[in-house]
């Protein structure tokens, strides 16, 4: 069976590590060209363009995470029919997948190009830097058939162990959305329009060598029956989908509010704050890797009934998660200024002071990467096991807890809050799957 990987026999650790070290690779990769993308603009735009981008990160995330939510539960399922060796379901799986991918993927484009303006305007963007902002939302949000389709792709080939393709697809997209950005921005003269279309062009290309090698996977043969509407099995992934994407909405919703307490301490704290959270996106990237490669793992031995190796699937992924966030803790801790200083051009008006409060920042967000680690291991195995409510009530409390932090705590906390907001998230959603996983632990597999 070309181009998958049984995870039901064989070392639980080996599996994980050998899919999760090129979804590293990716999702860093992916970060860092993201960082790059940042970077190109605050250096060859300026702080206020960096700070126009960054207004729309939240609201742009949602979007995205609307895609991932639903591409992830899909795949979640395809994963568990081929831990079962049931390929006509898993076909019929993959096609309904795609179907109802199309269809979410037209609808985000058309509401964010319908909405990116009022949004913004509701977030209080600055004036400065709000004509920018709702350019590159608009554009951006306006490509999400892309990014689902794309997103979808990689959740596919990510379902059969596949972790090589999408790293390859990444390298392809890195090179070009770096390659397109120096010559939209720098050459072109097109600035955030410019970062706008390289990004979007870049996973186009990454969607089209994931469908590649689709293609390769010998078991999957999409026939004209597999095509015909499965409403039953539509009604399953929608209804096991929709929390997991709940989940996402209503952490993306709890940054929004928090975004639009940002964008009133000024421009100049809006481009601290993007800088930094471009490098939190970078940091958590190793654990939503492994959280990736656990769920394959997790979901194919779910769905072939052997519970031993499910359990000690979740171990194993703790084990390896902490090491690997004291580890990064220990690095960031060390380079933190030359990297932020990446982002800020401290000759220019307001640059030293951008600098000083993302590097605070910063320090406050790594020493709580344990916590946020955690989170991708006890979401992903909830989410293997079927398990749709704990993950979508452990969004929401993160949601709660930005909202409290940014529109209460901010009266007398000060601009500390926005900054704390984040780790206290982290709890508050620790909480909510940690618990629940011990619980059906024992309940469902019979601990």
């Amino acid at each position: 069976m070309t181009n998958t990987v049984d995870m039901t026999v064989g070392s639980p650790t080996k599996h994980i590590l050998k899919f999760a070290l090129p979804l590293i690779v990716t999702n860093l990769g992916q970060q860092l060209y993201m960082v790059a993308d940042a970077a190109i603009v605050g250096r060859g735009v300026g702080v206020k363009a960096l700070a126009a981008v960054g207004a729309t990160d939240w609201v742009n995330l949602m979007f995205i995470w609307i895609a991932i939510g639903f591409t992830q539960a899909f795949s979640s399922f395809i994963s568990r029919y081929y831990g079962e060796k049931n390929y006509e379901r898993m076909n019929k799986t993959i096609a309904m997948s795609t179907l109802l991918c199309i269809i979410i993927g037209i609808v985000l484009a058309i509401s964010g190009v319908v909405s990116a303006g009022p949004l913004l305007k509701l977030l209080r963007t600055p004036k400065d830097i709000e004509s920018g902002a709702v350019i590159y939302l608009t554009i951006m949000t306006g490509g999400m058939l892309i990014v689902t389709a794309y997103n979808m792709a990689a959740s596919v080939l990510r379902a059969f162990g596949n972790g090589r393709a999408p790293l390859i697809a990444m390298l392809i997209s890195a090179v070009l959305n770096v390659g397109l950005d120096c010559l939209f921005v720098f050459v072109f003269g097109w600035g955030i329009v410019g970062a706008a279309i390289a990004s979007l062009t870049a996973q186009l290309f990454s969607f089209l060598y994931c469908l590649i090698e689709i293609k390769r996977i010998t078991i999957i043969k999409l026939t004209k029956d597999s095509w015909k509407p499965d409403f039953r099995l539509i009604k399953d992934l929608l209804f096991f989908g929709v929390p997991i994407v709940t989940q996402f909405i209503a952490i993306a919703v709890g940054g929004i509010i928090l975004q639009s307490s940002v964008n009133d301490e000024g421009s100049i704290f809006g481009a601290a704050y993007t800088a930094t959270n471009k490098v939190y996106a970078l940091l958590e990237s190793t654990a939503i890797s492994i959280g990736l490669a656990c769920s394959t793992y997790l979901a194919q031995n779910y769905g072939a009934g052997k519970i031993k190796r499910f359990k000690k699937g979740v171990v194993t992924g703790e084990i390896i998660v902490f090491g690997l966030a004291c580890a990064v803790m220990v690095v960031t801790f060390l380079f933190r200024e030359p990297v932020m200083r990446l982002f800020v051009d401290t000759s220019e008006t307001g640059g030293p002071k951008a600098l000083e409060i993302s590097i605070h920042f910063l320090n406050i967000l790594i020493v709580c990467l344990p916590i946020l680690y955690s989170i991708h291991i006890f979401r992903n195995a909830l989410v293997a096991m079927g398990i749709g409510l704990w993950p979508m009530l452990s969004g929401l409390s993160e949601c709660v807890c930005r909202v409290l932090m940014g529109k209460v705590a901010i009266h007398s906390m000060g601009s500390d809050a926005l900054f704390y907001a984040e780790p206290l998230s982290w709890i508050a959603a620790l909480i909510f799957v940690i618990f629940p996983y011990f619980y059906y632990r024992k309940k469902m597999l019979k601990y």
